[in-house]
């Protein structure tokens, strides 16, 4: 008789054959340290693939715009600068944070190394930072004010990159993301 059960997910779908432990596929944080930061080259290597790639959606796209290439902050950067981009960029950048990772599987397929690329299209993330910073210090105004922890409203792992950045910045308070995916968000509070 055939057995045709779905193996439990603590059980190893070959019968035959041992469970890998979790330390064997998960990389340990001394081995991530102990690996050299992608050179330069490299970074401007998924620059370019990327690049490509983004190239190749405005054309199918029938979308004009001036891309960009460089490394900046140790990542690979791929900037789309011309008008009529903003459907490219989607309500609050939901849009173009697909875009993004599109275009670090492609990166990835080309390489076959993870990309920490970042795509901005139409100076989108830059104006974003700015907000950001503006959202964060007012945050940390109100905390230090009231000497109460503030919430903010759920945003993407770029955006709450911009406003820990921000936070980490200031003396007196620190922050730290909660939630689960869409609706994680930052909490500012007193610092211990």
């Amino acid at each position: 008789m055939t057995d045709t059960s779905i193996p439990r997910a603590d059980q190893s779908p070959d019968k035959d054959a041992a469970p890998i432990a979790e330390s064997e596929t998960e990389e340990t944080e001394a081995e991530a340290r102990g690996k050299k930061a992608p050179a330069d080259s490299d970074l401007f290597r998924q620059s370019e693939i990327a690049a490509d790639y983004v190239e190749g959606l405005l054309d199918i796209l029938d979308y004009d715009g001036d891309i960009d290439e460089l490394v900046s902050g140790g990542r690979p950067v791929v900037e789309v600068v011309g008008t009529r981009l903003q459907n490219l960029v989607g309500q609050r950048g939901a849009t173009l944070e697909a875009l993004q990772e599109l275009t670090r599987l492609a990166v990835f397929r080309q390489t076959g190394t993870p990309s920490r690329l970042l795509l901005d299209v139409g100076g989108y993330r830059a104006n974003r930072r700015k907000e950001l910073a503006a959202v964060a210090k007012n945050a940390v105004e109100k905390v230090k004010e009231y000497g109460e922890p503030v919430r903010l409203e759920p945003m993407s792992a770029f955006e709450r990159k911009c406003v820990h950045d921000v936070v980490n910045a200031m003396a007196g308070v620190e922050s730290e993301s909660e939630g689960v995916e869409p609706s994680r968000r930052i909490i500012v509070r007193p610092a211990d």
